[in-house]
C-alpha cells in the first residue's frame, strides 16, 4: 500500500510540474496576462499621448515599476505586435498597448501634465499581489524542473536495488524472498546425493524445532558450503531446501554484490543480513559465491579492491562482532579451491559438503526421476543407462533423457525406446551424427582400421574396462570413436590400470602404422590424453620407478600471482628426467599395442571389414567377430538409431500422417451422415409432425458436421 501511496504522489507532482511548464510556456508567448497588447517604449507612449491618439490608460505598480495599459481612439500600426522579437521584427494595427516606466516623480508628473492637456482618461490602480507571484514562480520553475528531471533520471538508473530502483536505493540488496507456491522442488525430487540431502535436511530440522538441538548444546551451523562439479544439483538442493523449510528464504547470486559504484557491494551484503535478521530464523543462499569469495591478495598488483571489501563485509556478517544468530547461509561454487581461507574455517562455512558425481546407483535413482513423465518402452532398462553412463552428472543424465525424447519425436514414436536413448547418449558424448560427410575410400579405411585398432586393445586389456561400441560414422570433430566403460565404478585406479588407459588410447596410431605404414592428424587427441596420463603418473601419483614416490606438479595454483617470482620445486634435472620417464611409458605402451595388433591380425581385419559394411558395431557384435569370426543374428538391425531420419524424410512421413487423419475424419463423417439419413427414412414413416421434428435435427446436426469439418 505504501508503495502505491508513493506512485500516486510521484505521478501527482509530475502533472503538476508539467502544467507548471505549460503556464510559463504560455505566459512567455503571449504575456501580460493573457492580454494581446503589445509593448511599446516610453518615448512612443509620450509622443501619442501628447498627440491625442489614447482614449485612456491606467497607471498600475508592479515590482518596482509602474505599468502602463492603454487603448487608442483608433487603430495604430505598432512593431513587435506579439511581444516577441526573437520570431523577428513584425508590424500590425493594434487598439491596445502597455508600456513600463520608472517610478519618479518627474515621470509621472510629465504624464499627468500631458494626460490633462490632451483630456485623455487616466485610472489608478493598485498593486496586483498575482504578479509577485507569477514572479516567483518564474523565477524558481526552472530549478524545479532541472531537480525534477535529475530525480527521473537518477530513478530509472539508480543501481537497480530494492524499494524501486530509486535513486538512494542503489545499495540495496537485490535478494529475493522465494515464494513457497510457485517453487515445487522438495527433496524427494533430489535423488542421487543421498548424504548431501541429509545434511541439509537437519538444517531445516534445527530451523523447524530447535530445542531437540538445544538441549544437547547443539549449536546451529552458521553456513553450508556445496561444492562439487557443474551440473551435480546444487542449485537443485537449495531449491529443495527453500521448498521444504518453513522459514523466510533469500536467494542472491554472487556477481549480484558487484556493482560499479564503490562501496555498494558491502552495503548490499548489509542490506540482506539485515532484512534476514529482521526476519529470524532465516535462510540465505548465495549461488556462485566464487564471485565475491575469491582468496585477498592473490593478484599481481594487490590492493583494496571493491570485491575484496564485498567479502570482509561477509565475512564479518558470517562471524563478527555482533554476531549472527538465526540466519543460515548455504553457499554454492564449482571453484572451492579459490576461496579464501577465511571463508572456509568453522563459524562460518561449518559445513562443507562435496556433491559429487554420482555412482550406477545415484544414476539409476535420477534416471528414475527424471524419467516420471516420459513414456519409456519395455526394452529400456534404467539400470542399463546408468551402467553405460559412467561419469556423467545430474545435469548430463537429465539432457540425455530429454535428447531421447526429441529423438523418438523425430521418429514419429509414441514411447522411447532402447534405440532413442543410445542415440542420445552419443549425442550428448560426442554431437550429432555427420552422416551427409563427403569422405574418400582411403580415408574411410584408415578411420575403419584405427577405431578397430583401439577396440582389439580394448578387448586384450580388458581387466578394468570393456569395450561397448565402435563406430565410424563422424560426430563433431571426431571421424570415428570407441566407447570403452569401465567393469565397475572406480574411485581408485592402479598403474596397471593407467597404463593399460594409455596403450589403448595409442592403438589407433599404431593400427594405422602397421597397415598403412603413415602416421595422420586422426590420433592427436588420443595423444593429448595419453601424455596427459603418462605425466600424471610420474609427476602427480610417483608411479615411476626412476624418479620414485615424489609429487612434483599436484598442488597447480590457480592464481597467476602465487607464483610469480618463485622457482619450481624442481630442479633442471629433474625435469629432464620427469620429460625422458615420460617418454619412456609411452613409448612402452605403444610398443605393447604393436604386440597386440600384430598378434590379431585377422581379427582386427575383420573388425575394420565388418566396420566398413556397417558402420557401428556393438559389444555383442564385436565379441562375437573377435572370438568366433562372425557376426550375431539380427546384428545389421541393432543400431537404427544411426539411421535417423533426414529432413526430407520427416516431412513427407507428416504429410502422409496428416492425409490419413484427413482420411479417418472423412470416414467418420460418412459413417455419421448415413446414420442421420437411416434415422430420416425411419423417420418419415412416422407422422408428419414427429418427421418435420425429426428432419429439423437431423438438419442442425449436418451442419454441425460440416461446420466442424470446415
Amino acid at each position: 500500500m505504501n508503495k502505491k501511496n508513493n506512485g500516486m504522489l510521484k505521478n501527482t507532482l509530475y502533472y503538476v510540474l508539467v502544467l507548471l511548464a505549460m503556464i510559463t510556456v504560455v505566459y512567455f508567448l503571449f504575456g501580460n496576462g493573457g492580454q494581446q497588447s503589445p509593448d511599446i517604449e516610453y518615448s512612443t507612449f509620450k509622443e501619442q499621448l501628447a498627440d491625442g491618439k489614447i482614449k485612456s490608460f491606467s497607471v498600475q505598480p508592479a515590482n518596482g515599476t509602474y505599468k502602463i495599459t492603454g487603448e487608442y481612439k483608433e487603430k495604430q500600426e505598432v512593431s513587435n505586435s506579439n511581444g516577441l522579437s526573437i520570431l523577428g521584427d513584425t508590424a500590425a494595427e493594434t487598439s491596445s498597448f502597455t508600456t513600463i516606466i520608472l517610478p519618479n516623480d518627474s515621470t509621472l508628473s510629465e504624464i499627468t501634465n500631458l494626460a490633462s492637456e490632451s483630456n485623455v482618461k487616466t485610472v489608478i490602480k493598485e498593486e496586483s499581489n498575482s504578479g509577485l507571484w507569477l514572479s516567483l514562480i518564474m523565477s524558481f520553475l526552472p530549478l524545479v524542473l532541472i531537480f525534477f528531471l535529475f530525480y527521473m533520471m537518477m530513478g530509472q538508473q539508480g543501481g537497480g536495488g530494492g524499494g524501486g530502483g530509486r535513486v538512494m536505493n542503489f545499495g540495496k540488496s537485490k535478494a529475493k524472498e522465494a515464494d513457497k507456491k510457485a517453487n515445487r522442488v522438495r527433496f524427494s525430487d533430489v535423488a542421487g546425493a543421498e548424504e548431501e540431502k541429509q545434511e541439509l535436511v537437519e538444517v531445516v530440522e534445527f530451523l523447524k524445532d530447535p530445542r531437540r538441538f538445544v538441549e544437547l548444546g547443539a549449536r546451529i551451523p552458521a553456513g553450508v558450503l556445496l561444492e562439487g562439479p557443474p551440473g551435480t544439483g546444487k542449485t537443485l538442493l537449495a531449491k529443495a531446501v527453500a521448498g521444504e523449510a518453513g522459514v523466510p528464504f533469500y536467494s542472491i547470486s554472487g556477481s549480484d554484490f558487484v556493482e560499479m559504484f564503490v562501496g555498494v557491494g558491502a552495503s548490499r551484503v548489509r542490506d540482506l543480513f539485515e532484512t534476514a535478521k529482521k526476519n529470524a530464523p532465516a535462510i540465505i543462499f548465495i549461488d556462485e559465491i566464487d564471485a565475491v569469495g575469491r582468496q585477498r591478495g592473490a593478484g599481481m598488483g594487490g590492493g583494496h579492491d571493491e570485491r575484496e571489501q564485498t567479502l570482509n563485509q561477509l565475512l564479518v556478517e558470517m562471524d563478527g562482532f555482533d554476531g549472527n544468530e538465526g540466519v543460515i547461509v548455504i553457499a554454492a561454487t564449482n571453484r572451492s579451491d579459490v576461496l579464501d581461507p577465511a571463508l572456509l574455517r568453522p563459524g562460518r562455512f561449518d559445513r562443507q559438503i562435496l556433491v559429487g558425481r554420482p555412482d550406477v546407483k545415484g544414476r539409476e535413482a535420477i534416471l528414475r526421476v527424471h524419467a516420471r513423465n516420459k513414456p519409456l518402452a519395455d526394452d529400456v532398462d534404467l539400470k542399463v543407462v546408468a551402467q553405460q553412463t559412467p561419469g556423467f552428472a545430474g545435469a548430463d543424465l537429465e539432457n540425455v533423457l530429454n535428447e531421447a525424447a526429441l529423438v523418438a519425436a523425430r521418429r514419429n514414436k509414441k514411447k522411447i525406446d532402447a534405440s532413442d536413448i543410445d542415440e542420445a547418449e552419443d549425442r550428448v558424448i560426442a554431437g550429432p551424427a555427420k552422416k551427409d560427410r563427403v569422405i574418400s575410400k582411403r580415408e574411410r579405411e584408415m578411420v575403419a582400421y584405427h577405431e578397430a585398432g583401439h577396440t582389439i586393445v580394448g578387448l586384450v586389456l580388458s581387466r578394468a574396462r570393456v569395450v561397448h561400441k565402435v563406430t565410424i560414422i563422424p560426430r563433431g570433430r571426431a571421424g570415428g570413436y570407441m566407447i570403452a566403460l569401465p567393469k565397475e565404478d572406480q574411485m581408485l585406479m592402479t598403474k596397471d590400470d593407467m597404463f593399460e588407459q594409455i596403450v589403448g588410447l595409442l592403438g589407433g596410431r599404431t593400427a594405422e602404422e602397421i597397415i598403412f605404414n603413415v602416421q595422420s592428424t586422426g590420433a592427436s587427441n588420443d595423444f593429448e590424453q595419453a601424455t596427459g596420463l603418462a605425466r600424471s603418473m610420474v609427476t602427480e601419483y610417483g608411479m615411476s620407478d626412476k624418479l620414485g614416490p615424489v609429487q612434483y606438479e599436484g598442488n597447480h595454483q590457480v592464481f597467476v600471482g602465487r607464483d610469480y617470482g618463485q622457482t619450481k620445486a624442481y630442479s633442471e634435472q629433474v625435469a629432464f628426467e620427469i620429460d625422458q620417464e615420460v617418454r619412456s611409458i609411452l613409448m612402452s605402451a605403444h610398443a605393447k599395442a604393436r604386440e597386440i595388433i600384430e598378434t590379431h591380425r585377422e581379427q582386427h581385419k575383420l573388425i575394420a571389414e565388418k566396420l566398413l559394411e556397417f558402420e557401428t558395431l556393438d559389444a555383442k557384435a564385436i565379441k562375437s567377430l573377435f572370438e568366433t569370426g562372425q557376426m550375431p543374428a539380427g546384428a545389421e538391425d541393432a543400431y537404427p538409431s544411426e539411421k535417423a531420419q533426414t529432413f526430407e524424410e520427416a516431412k513427407r512421413a507428416l504429410e502422409e500422417k496428416d492425409a490419413e487423419k484427413q482420411a479417418e475424419e472423412k470416414k467418420d463423417f460418412d459413417e455419421a451422415k448415413d446414420y442421420f439419413d437411416a434415422e430420416a427414412k425411419e423417420a418419415r414413416l412416422g407422422s408428419d409432425e414427429e418427421t418435420k421434428e425429426v428432419q429439423s435435427a437431423i438438419d442442425e446436426e449436418h451442419k454441425d458436421i460440416e461446420d466442424e469439418d470446415k
